[in-house]
């Protein structure tokens, strides 16, 4: 599976990149994450709880982060077994943008393989259950990027196809148990 989105965040480019890199941040706007703690330089244990369809479960994985570029892009590894209800492993291309003093594009790609019963369920429950992972990360990301940088929320969009990001997140979710 190959994902490609992008999402405007509100605020500047490096707010953007500290904040991708904040891991209590991400803690709570990751849609059921559970914790996300360092296990060495650029390198988390991950629990999340998630749903794909009629497969609930609880992942534990490892994202490592590799081909750091401050405050431009990463790439992301990441892993997770989520027992009976499968695996998956992958990775993810993330890249920001300056659009303006207050404006910042994240673009990414994102490659992922998945295992076990979350592969049965169907590419399209799969998307689903990703578009609704990523709105929510975004909605909640948003929210606390404006909590800390004191941003006006942003205006809500009308939904767009599943990107890139929302289908990551929601890979990420299912590996780690989302």
């Amino acid at each position: 599976m190959q994902l490609t989105n992008q999402q405007m965040l509100p605020v500047n480019q490096l707010q953007a990149w500290e904040a991708l890199n904040d891991i209590t941040l991400l803690q709570s706007a990751i849609p059921g994450c559970e914790t996300i703690t360092a296990a060495g330089d650029n390198e988390y244990d991950v629990a999340i709880t998630a749903a794909v369809g009629p497969v609930k479960a609880r992942f534990k994985g490892k994202l490592r982060l590799e081909n750091l570029a401050p405050p431009n892009s990463y790439t992301m590894q990441f892993e997770g077994q989520g027992g009976a209800a499968g695996h998956g492993k992958g990775h993810a291309d993330v890249r920001l943008e300056a659009v303006s003093a207050r404006e910042t594009m994240l673009h990414y790609t994102a490659h992922a393989s998945v295992g076990g019963k979350i592969a049965q369920i169907g590419s399209r429950l799969v998307d689903m259950a990703a578009q609704k992972m990523a709105t929510e990360f975004f909605e909640s990301f948003n929210a606390r990027l404006a909590e800390r940088y004191g941003v006006a929320p942003a205006v809500e969009v009308p939904a767009a196809p599943v990107g890139l990001v929302a289908r990551i997140v929601a890979f990420i979710k299912r590996l780690f148990g989302g």
